[in-house]
């Protein structure tokens, strides 16, 4: 596995980062907590592009628990067709509506415990909620971060779980609040999997991988 970098390659390459995205967003739509909160569930093992085109047109009308619950299961289900495994999101989707609005008064939650409770809401979605709406400086772990977090020595870890906890306790904490927004827009378009854009890299005079591309 490969080192963690130094605290001083952190702050540099956060400082980076920081200076070509001061403040960098999410690309799953949603209009509040809860449209959010359905989207990032949706997203699993899909991407932000095919998640967003179906639910823009289902949040135009249905934006809180109470209307999923009226919308019904098969409403839904049509709607979200296009994602993959929507028969069991659906179900997720459903259940969630039903409890937020039986236990929650139909808000989202706003501890990592509450959300995880949730059908279909893991540690990952969770943390994304946490980290966009309540501004909390959770660090949601997919794919893209694991990867470049083992490739760069930014972030490693054997799981999921420890690259959470590198990034918590290697990431200077002026960097934390935004810290997966810039992991996860570095992996998905400049650090990729297959063929790494080092070329283009802004860090890649601060980046230990050997096998860099031109």
């Amino acid at each position: 596995m490969v080192k963690q970098l130094d605290y001083h390659h952190m702050h540099d390459i956060f400082t980076r980062f920081q200076a070509i995205e001061p403040e960098p967003k999410g690309e799953l739509f949603h209009t509040n907590a809860y449209t959010l909160l359905v989207a990032v569930a949706l997203s699993a093992q899909a991407t932000d592009v095919g998640v967003n085109k179906a639910t823009r047109p289902l949040f135009a009308h249905v934006d809180t628990p109470q209307k999923m619950v009226d919308l019904g299961l098969a409403g839904l289900t049509e709607a979200i067709k296009t994602i993959g495994l929507f028969n069991t999101k659906a179900k997720n989707v459903m259940k969630m509506a039903e409890i937020l609005v039986a236990e929650y008064g139909g808000e989202v939650p706003s501890s990592r415990a509450a959300l995880q409770s949730l059908p279909g809401v893991g540690r990952k979605t969770a943390n994304v909620v946490l980290n966009m709406w309540f501004h909390m400086p959770a660090q949601a772990v997919d794919t893209h971060i694991f990867r470049i977090g083992n490739r760069t020595g930014i972030c490693p870890g054997k799981d999921v779980d420890a690259v959470e906890r590198a990034i918590e306790d290697n990431i200077p904490a002026e960097f934390q609040q935004h810290a997966h927004h810039w992991l996860i827009l570095h992996g998905r378009y400049i650090c990729v999997a297959r063929k790494p854009k080092c070329g283009i890299c802004p860090i890649r005079d601060l980046c230990p991988y050997e096998d860099k591309t031109i």
